[in-house]
Order: structure tokens, then C-alpha cells, then sequence
């Protein structure tokens, strides 16, 4: 049978991921930097598929070589989902870019060395189309890259989803010739939630619903399922035309008011907010709210995505944002995240 190993097991896209892949039939190994969550992530993932689900849980830190050896034992794919992503900006874009470039190669070299065929990696739209503000292109496809030259203009976590995903491509070129990669770039994922331990990008959903914002930054963001993006992944891993290549994930994209349209329409009797905040009083705000700083480069900035690579090479019929909110929405409220 197939080993597979999937880093950070215990986040958002990689317990739908394990879930997936272990309904296809395949042994799966996770790693995680705390093996003590190993009986709540069978509990969750139990808890979902209506049957017991056991999983095997390897203690394994990007920061550290040690445990990628024995993660790695027999296994001969490996998708690298785990990647920080902090609700608010850190102090430095080192506190991002080091763990995030410095695991990646971690994890590449440990699999180039274990004789893994192939590994699929998480990366983002953040490392194709961050850095373009007011020069973007009618529609990003995959030939794009973030705009490293005015890093002033890129978020810390869009300099750390660039620069790790260029350190493996490159690494794969040179050094870790003859090992496989294939990178999928979502857009920010939405999607039923297994757990309280959820995406960073689902406060889209959430902070409206527990009326944590008065009014939306007017940012035109990228939306894509979970489910999706398993899929996706799976795809990637399975298809051998894949190898070599990037894939943009996302189905719709949309401005943060019509996130709070659609919620405030199924959820009536919460009073989200509906009103936009003008771009000059966000300016204002973020020097107060560090949540605001690093979207500020994107602020009134329309940014599409050609999603047809992923559609037609790797068979994604992409699930609409709209639905992919609801069952956010209706996540969150069965986990009393809201």
C-alpha cells in the first residue's frame, strides 16, 4: 500500500487532506510539533467520517532536522501543507521567511533523501500576486510571481509564501534533482471546519459574524473550499503530467462586502455589518489595528485569477464562493466559534 506523509496534520487543510486520502485507501503518516494532539485529531477526523479513523502522528518541527528521517521512512509522497500564518503581522518578516523558507527545504532535502517520488507543496496566491499594487495584469496565471523589488509593498506572509516556494523550486532544480514537485497556490480557504483549530483566513467569516469589524477594508480577495484544496492536492500527487508545475486554486474572487453580503443575507438576525470602510480611515486605523497593516498595499486593488490550469489538468470543478462561505458560517456556529 502507499505511504503518504502530510506535514502540520492537525491544521485546517491538512486534516481534510489526511481525511481524503484515507478515504482513498492510502496509509497515511502526519507530522506535528506536538504529538500529544494525536488523539484529538483521530477524535476529529473520527468525529467527521461517522467511524472510527486512526492515523499515525510523527513528532517533527520545520525548525529542527530531527524526526524528518523517521517521518519519511517508507513513505512516497509527501504533501507539505504545514506553513505559519499569524492573524496579525510579526515584528520582522524574518519571524515568517526563515520557518517557512528554511522548513520547506527541510522538508525536500529529508525526502530527497528518503527516495519520496514525489512532493506536493501548499503554497499561495500571496507568492504570485502580492507586490503588484495599482499594475496588476487583467487576470494572474501561474507564469506570475510576487513582486519582490519594493518589499515594502509585500506583506511578511506574502514574502514568506514567496520566498519558500522559490527555495523550492530552485532546490528541486539543483540539489534535489531527480525528486518531484508539484506546488498548489490557493486563495484564501474557506470551507467546513473540523475543529476550532481553523484557518487563519477564516475570520473572513468570523469576525463578521461576531461583529468584530464595523465595516470591510475594500480588498478584493480570492476564495477557494477546503475541499477543494484537497483535492487539488490529491490531484497533484496522483497525475504524472503534474510534476514540475504550479496550480492556482481558487474559485471566485470577491470584495470583503460581498463576504459580508452574502452572511448578512443567511444570517439576518445576527446584524453583520454591511457597509464598506473607505481606504483613507483603513490608512488611519492600521495605526492602531496591526491587523490592517499588512493588506494595506492591497486596499481598492482588483485582482483576478485564472483558475483553468487547475480545472483542466487537475479535473477541479471548484465549488462556488458563496457555498464555501455557508459552510464556513455554519462551521463556525456548530463549533461556537461564533
Amino acid at each position: 500500500m502507499t505511504k503518504i506523509l502530510v506535514t502540520g496534520a492537525t491544521g485546517f487543510i491538512a486534516s481534510q487532506l489526511l481525511f481524503d486520502l484515507l478515504d482513498k485507501g492510502y496509509e497515511v503518516r502526519g507530522t506535528a510539533r506536538n504529538t500529544g494532539k494525536a488523539e484529538r485529531l483521530k477524535k476529529t477526523l473520527s468525529d467527521y467520517a461517522g467511524r472510527p479513523i486512526d492515523i499515525e502522528l510523527v513528532s517533527a518541527d520545520l525548525s529542527d532536522d530531527s524526526g524528518w528521517a523517521e517521518a519519511m521512512d517508507g513513505v512516497t509522497f509527501v504533501h507539505h501543507v504545514a506553513s505559519p500564518f499569524p492573524p496579525t503581522e510579526p515584528k520582522s518578516a524574518d519571524e515568517l521567511v526563515r520557518p517557512a523558507r528554511d522548513g520547506a527545504l527541510r522538508v525536500l532535502k529529508a525526502a530527497e533523501a528518503a527516495g519520496v517520488k514525489r512532493v506536493v507543496m501548499t503554497s499561495s496566491i500571496a507568492a504570485i500576486s502580492a507586490g503588484w499594487a495599482g499594475r496588476e495584469p487583467p487576470m494572474f496565471d501561474e507564469t506570475y510571481w510576487t513582486d519582490m523589488t519594493r518589499p515594502d509593498k509585500v506583506s511578511y506572509y506574502s514574502q514568506s509564501k514567496t520566498l519558500a516556494e522559490r527555495a523550492a523550486w530552485e532546490y528541486v532544480g539543483m540539489d534535489g534533482v531527480g525528486l518531484e514537485l508539484a506546488v498548489i497556490n490557493p486563495g484564501a480557504v474557506l470551507g467546513p471546519a473540523m475543529s476550532k483549530d481553523v484557518s487563519t483566513s477564516l475570520s473572513m467569516v468570523t469576525a463578521p459574524m461576531n461583529r468584530e469589524m464595523p465595516a470591510y477594508p475594500k480588498l478584493h480577495q480570492s476564495v477557494v473550499d477546503v475541499r477543494d484544496v484537497s483535492k487539488a492536492h490529491i490531484a497533484a500527487m496522483q497525475k504524472t503530467d503534474a510534476a514540475g508545475e504550479r496550480f492556482i486554486v481558487c474559485a471566485d474572487t470577491l470584495w470583503f462586502k460581498e463576504v459580508g453580503d452574502i452572511l448578512a443575507k443567511a444570517y439576518p438576525n445576527r446584524k453583520i455589518p454591511t457597509r464598506e470602510l473607505p481606504t483613507w480611515l483603513a490608512r488611519i486605523l492600521s495605526n492602531f489595528n496591526p491587523q490592517i497593516k499588512p493588506i494595506l498595499p492591497n486596499l481598492g486593488n482588483e485582482r483576478l485569477y485564472d483558475n483553468r490550469k487547475a480545472r483542466e489538468q487537475l479535473g477541479i470543478e471548484f465549488t462556488p464562493a458563496k457555498d464555501s462561505i455557508l459552510a464556513s458560517a455554519k462551521s463556525a456556529e456548530d463549533l461556537e466559534l461564533v
